[in-house]
């Protein structure tokens, strides 16, 4: 089982594409996991025939387990397509992920890159090959010179006093930067010493600093229990995504505030902008408008785009780093559950271009492609709950940001215009944020830029 990606212990295998007896080839997909992030598509790092299946769908293993035994044998065409494969190659460095290299094999492990040559040959006839090329833990590392297991590099000590950087691989390094965690002061709970995500988090865990939240899945499968009830398995995307919200609600001290809205402006401007050339073909919903709304009212309240950062220099002083850019987090329903892909730089966009990322971000959702990538690095969160008939709510703040606006269902309401009692269509709106970050003051702005640029939209032209 590889590391599918951002340094995850572990994965659910899916189903499996392939079967015993089977032929596959380099980079045929050959089995279908479930990560705590998304479901990835495995490709085989070999050519060969099919053994054995070790592990049945709907287990979960930790990176590195052995899943599927492949036969590379004399009797079996191992070369890759376009040559031939020299008997007992060593193991590629370097290589780029998903690139057929020249021994054949295929890089899987994503966000690895082999440090150098690892000296391990293939394994022999009958040896469970395809763990896809799982990290082989060196015995100790005393001191810097000693080589980095496979796969894992030294962040570079920024102190020269230190002896020895700290163990851990890029998108692991990557991790720590954005939560502020000086890697050199982690405690690595493997045995070789290298730092693994799980270590960092922890570690931010007891600073109190936030971390990105897992991305919600589908359940697990029903355990059956006596009489009338069933008891669902924690395990995997559940168990990291029930860890995430404890911890933000028990950690980030929380305050929502609620804003009635009249949005009956806002409708009347969608129909006649659905009218002109420009917006020929974009979903101009509602939420489009909400995204837009937010992108402008961040400009004038930017510490809803921050998060707390506690010690993050390790000189005893909590900081709030603020993000001068807006990363707008989207909850969506899909059926493998709630997930929050992110569309990156949506301030920079503008009406139409959020709206068709919105269009775009939905689909993929759903159909269940939405990538690593587009799961990372959200700075601010909407959930609409009103796609589900709810008027509002309370949401949780996402770990690692500091505010997130709940959407509540757009219905027809008496509502006093100039004195008189109207039907309106009305909207509500709730903002929860960490009050370590946003003072009552900066909340209350904010939701009522917010709610203003919905009520009149026209306003936009004077901020």
């Amino acid at each position: 089982m590889p590391d599918a990606g951002e340094g995850l212990t572990e994965a659910e295998i899916i189903g499996w594409r392939v079967a015993v007896g089977d032929t596959v080839t380099v980079n045929q997909i050959i089995v279908e996991i479930e990560t705590a992030k998304a479901a990835v598509e495995l490709p085989s790092p070999y050519t060969g025939r099919v053994q054995e299946l070790l592990v049945q769908p709907g287990v979960t293993v930790e990176v590195g387990t052995p899943i599927i035994t492949i036969d590379t044998g004399p009797d079996t065409d191992t070369r890759p397509a376009g040559g031939a494969e020299p008997a007992g190659a060593a193991e590629p460095t370097g290589s780029k992920i998903g690139e057929v290299t020249a021994d054949g094999r295929i890089a899987t492990l994503v966000g690895y890159v082999a440090a150098g040559t690892s000296g391990r040959r293939r394994p022999r006839r009958g040896a469970p090959t395809a763990d896809a090329q799982a990290r082989t833990p060196a015995p100790e590392q005393p001191a810097a010179d000693v080589a980095a297991p496979a796969g894992v590099t030294r962040e570079v000590a920024a102190d020269p006093r230190s002896a020895a950087a700290p163990l851990s691989t890029p998108p692991v390094r990557k991790f720590a930067k954005d939560l502020g965690i000086d890697l050199r002061s982690v405690h690595a709970s493997r045995s070789d010493g290298v730092i693994t995500r799980e270590d960092v988090a922890h570690e931010a865990a007891v600073r109190g600093a936030a971390h990105p939240s897992p991305v919600p899945a589908a359940p697990a499968a029903a355990v059956p229990s006596a009489g009338r009830e069933h008891r669902i398995p924690v395990t995997g995307v559940r168990k990291a995504t029930a860890a995430a919200m404890v911890a933000s609600a028990f950690t980030v001290p929380h305050v929502t505030e609620f804003l009635t809205v009249d949005v009956t402006r806002l409708l009347e401007l969608r129909d006649r902008l659905r009218a002109r050339p420009q917006f020929e073909g974009v979903a101009l919903t509602p939420l489009a408008f909400v995204a837009r709304a937010v992108c402008l009212a961040v400009r004038r309240t930017p510490e809803v785009n921050a998060v707390y950062e506690t010690d993050p220099a390790g000189d005893g002083r909590d900081q709030i780093l603020v993000k001068d850019y807006l990363h707008l987090g989207i909850a969506a329903a899909t059926e493998r559950g709630l997930i929050v892909p992110v569309i990156h730089d949506a301030d920079a966009m503008n009406l139409a271009q959020l709206a068709d990322a919105l269009t775009e971000l939905t689909a993929t959702a759903r159909a269940g492609h939405t990538g690593l990538a587009q799961l990372t690095g959200g700075t601010f969160t909407i959930t609409n709950v009103g796609v589900f008939g709810i008027d509002t709510g309370t949401p949780i703040i996402n770990p690692g940001q500091a505010a997130i606006l709940a959407v509540g269902t757009i219905r027809d309401a008496p509502w006093v215009v100039d004195g008189q009692l109207a039907v309106r269509r009305i909207c509500q709106l709730a903002l929860s944020f960490d009050h370590r970050v946003i003072d009552g003051q900066q909340g209350s702005q904010f939701l009522a830029d917010v709610g203003a640029l919905l009520a009149d939209p026209g306003l936009a032209l004077a901020w």
